[in-house]
């Protein structure tokens, strides 16, 4: 229901239906979960401070009981990043995104996919946006080559990938 809301931007419903539930929730995965939902909204609204805040909390609860480390606060680092990227602020995107990596290559084989999306593109792009092309490349470059393994030659995103790198090769 709240996801439908959102969709259709009630977005003081959908902030008051998270907030009931947060009174009545019952254990610490019900709280990140509502945090994360809120801290989403926000992030759709373009009001990253009070969207920092919410995952803040939403990391605060996760890291009492899991490790630093641990693939499953991937996703709690990776929203982070992306909404540091927003903010412009490039140098937490990039630490997030540093992490991300760090936790993939203990846990994940070399060509998966998420290296390719959480990391590679991701950090390619935030080199795009601050102009530092000649680091971008090599980011984007290495995107491609795995999705090159797994996807299909006609499949959009490798598509997408040569477009950045060649937009990326036009401004070096």
């Amino acid at each position: 229901m709240a996801q439908l809301m959102l969709n259709v931007e009630h977005f003081d419903q959908v902030e008051e239906l998270f907030n009931g539930l947060l009174v009545n929730h019952s254990n610490d995965t019900d709280t990140t979960f509502i945090y994360h939902q809120l801290g989403s909204l926000k992030q759709h609204q373009s009001k990253y401070q009070e969207a920092v805040t919410f995952h803040a909390k939403t990391l605060a609860i996760d890291r009492r009981t899991i490790p630093e480390d641990d693939t499953s606060l991937a996703p709690v680092y990776g929203t982070f990043a992306a909404l540091y990227n927003q903010m412009d602020d490039y140098t937490r995107a990039l630490e997030l995104y540093e992490k991300l990596h760090k936790i993939g290559e203990q846990r994940l084989p070399p060509c998966h996919q998420d290296f390719a999306n959480c990391y590679y593109n991701n950090i390619g792009e935030v080199y795009k946006n601050v102009g530092d092309y000649s680091k971008a490349f090599p980011s984007l470059e290495k995107e491609l080559i795995i999705k090159q393994k797994l996807l299909s030659s006609t499949h959009s995103d490798i598509k997408e990938a040569i477009n950045s790198i060649e937009i990326v090769k036009k401004q070096r």
